[in-house]
């Protein structure tokens, strides 16, 4: 079940969408303006976004362009009556998954949002994967969770920081004073982390990790690198 979120401010569209979604088993809200959209994108975790260009107060194009600032890989799709092909361009453009005009199938709908939430690999606000490790490895960047395929990582904050950082970079050294630089410190406490800590986080993160395809390394002088495990 995913949490979809239906902008929309013609009511019985509005109504019929959530009617629609509720009985393919996902849980929706709904908003009647731009503005009440932007809010609740702010405040609730949604896993795809059904958003009319033609609203009140902000735009569809408004709020496309702050959720992208913020959630570069929120599924969203536009539904709106503007079906030239420099709309669809526009919308596609700004950052839309994909581009629905009124009048619709609703059969063509639901199996486009589906394909949404299949492409994004849910949790929503997890980050892009590489090729592999999608299968593998999910990172929820909100709060302290992740999954091995369909198994929860047990995290602590710090590891899941770390993880998050590394997974943001993946491929790439990162630093052990990038890693303490940008490492929270919890109940507001400023006291720097020991940088010989980093090696304990590392060395738990690595078994906590399992059988994954992939590994942290120490790349000596440099810092950390996550790189998927050679086939074979």
């Amino acid at each position: 079940m995913a949490h979809l979120l239906i902008a929309e401010d013609d009511e019985l569209l509005r109504d019929g969408l959530r009617a629609i979604f509720t009985q393919a088993g996902h849980e929706v809200s709904t908003c009647v303006n731009g503005a009440l959209a932007w809010e609740a994108i702010q405040t609730e975790a949604f896993d795809a976004v059904v958003l009319d260009l033609g609203l009140p107060l902000l735009d569809g194009f408004q709020v496309l362009a702050r959720l992208r600032q913020r959630w570069p890989t929120l599924p969203v799709l536009i539904l709106t009556a503007r079906d030239g092909v420099e709309d669809r361009v526009a919308g596609l453009n700004a950052g839309a998954d994909d581009y629905l005009t009124k009048p619709f199938n609703l059969d063509e709908l639901l199996a486009r949002v589906q394909a949404m939430l299949r492409r994004a690999n849910l949790p929503a606000h997890a980050t892009p994967a590489t090729p592999n490790t999608a299968d593998a490895l999910r990172i929820d960047t909100e709060r302290p969770r992740a999954w091995l395929g369909n198994t929860a990582i047990d995290l602590t904050q710090r590891e899941w920081e770390l993880l998050q950082l590394l997974w943001a970079n993946f491929g790439q050294v990162v630093s052990r004073e990038a890693v303490l630089a940008a490492w929270q410190t919890p109940d507001g406490d400023n006291t720097p982390l020991a940088s010989n800590a980093l090696e304990v986080y590392v060395h738990r993160l690595r078994r906590k990790l399992g059988d994954a395809p992939l590994t942290i390394r120490n790349v000596r002088g440099l810092g950390y690198l996550l790189q998927s495990l050679p086939h074979g």
